[in-house]
This record gives structure tokens, sequence and C-alpha cells, in this order.
């Protein structure tokens, strides 16, 4: 999509060129997590809620990007405002840990500079998403973690709260549920059975192509659901569940995340389309469809190139998922069928 555009007057005369260079030629997709999603699983009004969330996200971050702002402007904004929805895992609605409490985990990765930032196991910080910037631009690290995070966070001025701020009802019903499946079968304990588990639903992420054709990457979680022992998953790790690269691409994943960050996930997808000359719709099916599943890996991921093509795969029964391409065109899906799940540029 271009547009016309008035440039201020040069020398006494006002200039209107035809288009501007490429200004227009923005992009963003989202993702709200991947699983065993059906409309069995949702009533008509959990579902409702659901594209509306996913529609208002996606929107604000390409407003974002029409403004000319940078791409990691974008994917900041679509984060915060799924973080600040109970719908997903993350933020406010993040799974509980077995104790009962919450702890989170994000990443943002730049494309331009390949600088990243990344917290885990933040307790207290509003939006997690805002600390992995922080951590990225204010200090000489890429990832923090626990009460050293949320420490950091607190001291460069961000929102804190209470922990209890991310409960809701519905995920303590998730933790409980959980928790009985575990006394029936102990090996579960040993993330041998992620189907009993409700470990990939709700994790969130967004990318984004700029004006100045720069991406951006960035992902958020609650985790897995009764996680112990402060398991950390592919939600923080760069080149996991995030990466970002003008070279390439700028990748964000949502699943099993022990799977995501043995298979190198995110930095494998841009690493084909970099150095094997792939296709970003190629690349994202071979490791989601191919490498990924063929190993018992089950997610998605969405992915965005330098081209502004957008590719989002998933080897489950559904991935909440948002996009604008660079025509304008808004995608909004939740199953399976919309796309059939393995048309990765819908």
């Amino acid at each position: 999509m271009r547009r016309l555009s008035l440039i201020p007057v040069v020398a006494g005369i006002l200039v209107t060129p035809a288009v501007l260079a490429e200004p227009s030629d923005v992009a963003i997709a989202l993702h709200g997590g991947a699983g065993t999603i059906s409309k069995a699983n949702l009533t008509e009004e959990q579902e409702q809620q659901y594209r509306q969330t996913l529609r208002q996200a996606v929107t604000a971050g390409y407003q974002v990007l029409q403004e000319g702002k940078p791409a990691m402007d974008a994917v900041i904004e679509a984060i915060q405002i799924l973080e600040n929805s109970s719908l997903f895992n993350a933020g406010k609605g993040a799974v509980y840990t077995y104790d009962g409490t919450h702890e989170l985990d994000a990443s943002l990765m730049d494309g331009a500079t390949l600088q990243a930032g990344a917290v885990a196991g933040v307790k207290r910080v509003k939006n997690p998403i805002l600390a992995a910037r922080a951590v990225m631009a204010l200090s000489p690290h890429v990832m923090l973690s626990g009460e050293g995070a949320d420490t950091f966070a607190a001291a460069q001025g961000l929102t804190m709260v209470e922990n209890n701020h991310f409960d809701t009802p519905f995920r303590r019903k998730a933790l409980e549920d959980a928790k009985a499946r575990l006394q029936q079968d102990t090996q579960a304990l040993r993330w041998q059975r992620p189907d009993m588990l409700d470990y990939k639903f709700g994790t969130v992420g967004a990318v984004a192509r700029d004006q100045m054709g720069n991406l951006a990457a960035g992902t958020s979680t609650g985790g897995m659901t009764a996680k112990r022992f402060g398991r950390v998953g592919d939600s923080p790790i760069i080149g996991a569940g995030t990466f970002a690269d003008n070279r390439s691409c700028a990748v964000s994943a949502t699943g099993h995340g022990e799977y995501f960050i043995r298979y190198h996930v995110a930095g494998d997808v841009c690493a084909r389309v970099r150095y094997a000359g792939a296709s970003l719709s190629q690349a994202a099916s071979d490791v989601i469809h191919g490498e990924l599943f063929d190993a018992g890996g089950t997610g998605g991921i969405i992915a965005i190139d330098s081209e502004g093509n957008i590719a989002m795969p998933f080897n489950t029964e559904g991935m909440y998922r948002a996009s604008v391409d660079t025509s304008g065109k808004v995608t909004v899906a939740i199953y399976g069928e919309e796309g059939n799940g393995k048309i990765a540029v819908e």
C-alpha cells in the first residue's frame, strides 16, 4: 500500500511527489499462542473477544508503523495490548506456577542492530516486554532474571505491581486441573507428557517491518502451567523464541518451549532465508511442519522478511493470529481451517 503525501514548501514551491520511497510498505503480524484450539473449546462470545483483541492489537501496531515510527515501537505497542488482556498467557492472564504464583518471561530484538533484551522469571513488572526493552536499551546485558530483573525494572521507572495482579480465575482453574492430572501421572513431572499440561496456550508475540525497512520481533509469556524449579522456556531466549535480522527475517514463536530451544527455531528460520536463499514461506514451513514436527515439537511462529512478506505456520489445531500486510489487508484468524494452518501467507 502506498499513499500520496505533501512535502513542505521548498524554495517557495509546494512539491507534491507521486509516491514516497516505499514509505507505506509496512507490515505487522502477531500471535496469541498455538495449541488445541477448536470451535468446541470456545463459546461464540469467547471467540469474539479473542478476535476483537487480536484486531485491536494488530491495528494499533500498524498505526505506529504508518506514523513512521520504528518496528520496535510497533511490536511493543501490540504486545502491551495482549499483555494487558486476561485472554492470553502473558501479563495479566499469565498462567500459575506449581506454587500458585506467576513468573513471566519476555524478549525483544532489533533487526537493524541485532541488539536484544530479555527478562526471565519476573514477578512484579506489569509489562515484561517493557522490561526486555529496558535491558536492551539501558544495560550492557541481554538477559536478566528473577528478583534482579524486577529490581532493574523498578530502577528504570517501569510500572511495578504485586504478583496477584496477574491472577485470573481461568488460569487458577487450569492450575488446579493440571495438579490433579499430575497426581494421576507422575511421569508428567518429567515433561514427557506435555499433553497433560496447558503449556502452549496464550504466549504472545509480534513481528514488524517499518518504513525504513527495519525488522523487529518480540515475545512475552507466563510460561507453562504448573511449572516448577524456575523453569524457563524459549520465549526469552534469543534465537529460540525470538529473532530478528534485517538480512533475513524476524520471528516470534509459541509452543512447547523445550523443543524450540533445542531446535533453535526462530534462528533456524532466519538462517534458511539468509544462507540457503529459501523464501520466508518455505523456510517457516520446513521448520514448523518438518524439523520441529518430526522431532515431536508442537507450536507455531509468525515471521516477516525484509520485503514485508508474512508467514504464520503452525502444526497444532489452531493459533491465535493476526496480521496487516503491505497492502493494508487485515487478517484475524484462530482455527487451522482458516488458511488451513499450512498456508504461510494469508
